[in-house]
């Protein structure tokens, strides 16, 4: 989920802390409660301070061991000790509690976003995404804001916030039910699927699908129940050549392989630089795949430079590669 909702989500759970008679009865230890479930319901976000460092790093580690087992048990020592030398008089243990379900319903719900989580590791480096909920959804985000408006008229905070969560729990159901719905339909006009990846958009009734049969892979919108094929691409094994063996070297192309599950790849012939060209099939927007990983190697495959993340158009694309000037 994005950072406005983890955050209102660490409010509410702060506000149902309250039928905990230890923080019921102690005004310090709601403080200390607020203030852990709001850090608890963050902390597994922090690894987004990649960003400063490039793309590759970001894209391979973003909610990966930052979301791991051992991290959801670390977090919440982290920031219960932390409190501890501001408010040490407060009942640690039952802030523990309280932050560490703050960072496992971080990560929970982390999970039914397209983009998901390494959760399983160390077991597993498997990105788990049910892919049934955007990474915003108003509908979550706004459920959380009209609990906090409840609670401030003076509605007790947990009675507030339960109601906002149960509410939440039956949408999610929903959202559970219309993704099959989508997969279903998928099935049926394309029989000879192998895997369909399914990613929420910002509008309720319109999803993104990635579908990959035998041949091809096809990229489909489902709007209000509709099944639209928008594109059809031929699969292609990647060629055991030393130009693709070289670009697959590069930290950006790797970072890009390593989150990305449904794919085509492309390479182009220049004058004096060859590019090698991924693009993830998942995303579309008006007609174009905006999440890339792009290699420019010279004759003697040499890399020049190298681009993998979001870009919206060629000649952002371009100013990236430092093609044209910037």
């Amino acid at each position: 989920m994005d950072t406005g909702t983890h955050f209102v989500m660490g409010i509410a759970l702060g506000g149902i802390a309250t039928i905990d008679p230890v923080i019921n009865q102690d005004p310090l230890a709601l403080e200390a409660v607020l203030l852990g479930t709001i850090i608890g319901s963050q902390a597994p976000d922090l690894d987004t301070i990649l960003k400063l460092r490039n793309n590759a790093k970001y894209i391979r580690n973003h909610r990966g061991i930052t979301h791991s087992i051992p991290a959801v048990l670390l977090w919440p020592l982290i920031i219960v000790g932390a409190i501890s030398l501001f408010l040490p008089t407060v009942n640690l243990l039952h802030i523990w509690i309280w932050t560490f379900i703050a960072v496992i319903l971080h990560v929970f719900v982390d999970i039914f976003n397209a983009y998901g989580t390494q959760a399983l590791r160390p077991f597993s480096r498997k990105w788990v995404a049910l892919g049934v909920i955007n990474t915003f959804d108003p509908f979550i985000f706004f459920a959380h804001i009209v609990g906090i408006i409840v609670w401030q008229l003076g509605v007790a905070p947990h009675q507030a916030f339960i109601g906002v969560f149960l509410v939440v729990a039956v949408y999610y159901v929903v959202r559970i039910q219309m993704k099959r719905s989508v997969v279903h339909s998928v099935e049926k006009i394309i029989p000879d699927t192998t895997e369909i990846i399914v990613s929420p958009t910002f509008k309720f009734n319109q999803w993104h699908v990635a579908v990959e049969s035998k041949n091809h892979f096809h990229v489909v919108r489902a709007v209000n129940g509709e099944i639209i094929i928008q594109d059809t691409f031929e699969r292609k094994s990647l060629p055991k050549t030393p130009l693709m063996e070289a670009a697959l070297i590069d930290d950006n192309l790797s970072a890009f392989l390593s989150f990305s599950p449904v794919y085509r790849w492309e390479i182009e012939e220049h004058s004096e630089f060859t590019e090698v060209r991924f693009i993830d099939l998942r995303y579309r927007s008006k007609g174009y795949y905006p999440f890339v990983a792009v290699v420019h190697l010279d004759h003697d495959l040499n890399i020049k430079n190298s681009y993998t993340g979001w870009i919206f158009s060629e000649k952002k694309l371009r100013k990236k590669l430092d093609i044209l000037p910037s």
